[in-house]
């Protein structure tokens, strides 16, 4: 693992788990010596960190309720059509991939779970090929890792039951289902969040 990903995944994960307070000022001094690497990687984690709105102005930054709405409200704009979009386009390579993510949400150890979600978003948004909606999806990683976390640890009821309806109207080419189960999907996720994470 580069240096740059062993530091972007630490210092997420332990903001997410609550190791890092959120009133402490992060430096790259700080975190160099707290992980005990260099502080190229520790500045270009930040970087990448506050580009997706996980660190604001050094500090970590708790979203509100109405933050998560608003987030909610782009992935289901951007992945309500993403959805309809690969039921007329997807390649066979890419629902294969979709299906495989489906069969280890049922099947798979927590991690493994966690990973298969993210997949299964990604490659519906990858396959619209629109830099535009990637890059926002991107920039966003951060905070939609934080409520992953929260669906798939907290088990969300019927959380792959609704991947695997997605996915089949996917398969089935039926662009107008996608898309609404794709929207019901995140509107669940945006209330099991809301309900889950502390304002």
């Amino acid at each position: 693992m580069h240096a740059y990903t062993y530091a972007y995944e630490k210092i997420r994960d332990q903001i997410l788990s609550g190791e890092i307070e959120p009133h402490i000022k992060l430096t790259e001094e700080m975190l160099a010596e707290k992980f005990g690497i260099s502080r190229t990687p520790i500045r270009s984690a930040i970087a990448k960190l506050e580009q997706e709105g996980m660190i604001r102005n050094k500090r970590i930054f708790i979203p509100t309720a109405n933050d998560i709405r608003h987030i909610f409200q782009v992935r289901i704009l951007i992945e309500g059509y993403a959805a309809n979009y690969c039921s007329k386009f997807i390649s066979e390579d890419a629902l294969n991939r979709l299906k495989k993510c489906v069969e280890v949400g049922f099947d798979g150890t927590l991690e493994e779970v966690m990973e298969a979600n993210h997949e299964f978003h990604q490659i519906i948004i990858q396959e619209t090929r629109n830099p535009l909606m990637i890059s926002i999806i991107d920039k966003m990683q951060s905070i939609i890792y934080l409520f992953r976390k929260t669906v798939v640890g907290q088990k969300r009821p019927h959380l792959i039951d609704e991947h695997a309806n997605i996915y089949k109207a996917i398969e089935n080419h039926d662009d107008q289902l996608a898309q609404q189960l794709m929207v019901e999907h995140l509107e669940k996720d945006l209330e099991f969040s809301l309900s889950r994470i502390n304002n």
